[in-house]
């Protein structure tokens, strides 16, 4: 419990924030205890949505140097919490209703209505470019030369092989966002390819960066050791962290009761990120790492998806649970094989001796 510890600090304080907030809205006790409980459930809700982005980042952090793993778990999650959960979106409302940064603070408060409006007509190109980014780690992964453990040996021993072809997986990104923009009405489909189309680059100026800090010999994950790999988690927290923002206004449409509940979440896994790290469970479950990277690209695909069905939260934050923890039911699995095998082994040394 001592990782979570600063986590349920912030959860009571976030509480009885959103209790404030509730009376100083309402009036009421019961105007206070609604607010409270979307305050909780949003913690919840991020939490379940962003899971596999702690695995995620664990793996990433588990080849960053000290130094800058230490500059992520602190300064992170600030723009984490601060930066992706209230003022990104406040940017985007700025840019669609063309107005300043403040003016869309003051929107926020005294209109939630038409601040609500504005962020979720940006779903369309917000879906895309995240979508894309997220589809780009995913495949990046599971194309990688060097991979030689596999969970689903069918599956991801072809994709292995397939990777021997060069930049496939943007060729693949690229074919999924033409076909979802034939879906999408006609004034939709040029923002949506743009905006994918940015999130492709991104992915890959990220992934540049990374390889110009970092010496010649050091390629893939490795690669991240740095600046670079502190760049590619908060571009990846922004992917994973906005669709739940988008999501968080079918509970309320207030940027505050949010933000307090969407913090909470973001604190917990940034706990649950430092213990996956310092206890090595990424490599005591064998599995846990490759569940992580089909949750994220079945998380891209939703986002796809959701420009042209209405997903539900539940069913985006199920998906991703499940294959975290079929992996980590196969990781515990595994991990009993190979136990009761090297006990046999020994069982046969000792009577062959």
């Amino acid at each position: 419990m001592r990782y979570f510890k600063g986590s349920l600090i912030v959860t009571v304080l976030g509480i009885l924030l959103g209790a404030a907030l509730g009376w100083k809205a309402t009036g009421t006790v019961g105007g206070t205890l609604t607010v409270t409980f979307i305050v909780a459930v949003l913690a919840v809700l991020e939490v379940s949505l962003s899971f596999d982005n702690a695995v995620v980042n664990a793996t990433v952090l588990n080849h960053m140097d000290p130094v800058w793993r230490h500059r992520f778990i602190t300064w992170g999650i600030a723009i984490a919490v601060f930066g992706m959960r209230i003022v990104f979106p406040l940017v985007i409302v700025a840019v669609i209703a063309w107005i300043s940064p403040w003016s869309a603070v003051v929107m926020a408060a005294t209109d939630p209505d038409e601040y609500s409006r504005v962020l979720t007509s940006a779903h369309v190109t917000v879906a895309a470019f995240g979508g894309a980014f997220l589809a780009m780690v995913g495949l990046k992964h599971f194309f990688d030369q060097e991979k030689d453990v596999h969970w689903i040996h069918v599956i991801e021993a072809p994709l292995v092989r397939l990777g021997r072809i060069e930049a496939v997986e943007i060729g693949l990104v690229l074919v999924l966002l033409w076909a979802v923009s034939r879906w999408l009405p006609a004034h939709d489909q040029l923002p949506f390819l743009v905006a994918g189309i940015g999130g492709l680059v991104t992915y890959i100026a990220v992934d540049g960066v990374a390889a110009l800090l970092s010496p010649a010999e050091v390629t893939g994950a490795a690669a991240r050791s740095g600046a670079a790999g502190f760049l590619y988690l908060e571009v990846l927290d922004a992917s994973f962290s906005f669709d739940g923002v988008i999501g968080a206004f079918a509970l309320s449409n207030n940027l505050f009761v949010i933000a307090i509940g969407l913090g909470i979440g973001a604190m917990f896994v940034r706990s649950l990120t430092i213990m996956l790290v310092e206890q090595g469970t990424l490599t005591e479950y064998r599995y846990l790492e490759h569940g992580a990277f089909y949750a994220i690209v079945a998380l891209g695909t939703i986002m796809f998806l959701g420009t042209v069905m209405y997903i539900p939260e539940v069913v985006t934050g199920l998906v991703g649970a499940g294959f975290i923890g079929l992996a980590f039911w196969s990781s515990v699995r595994h991990t009993g094989r190979e136990t009761a095998r090297r006990a046999a082994e020994r069982e046969r040394s000792t009577h062959a001796g």
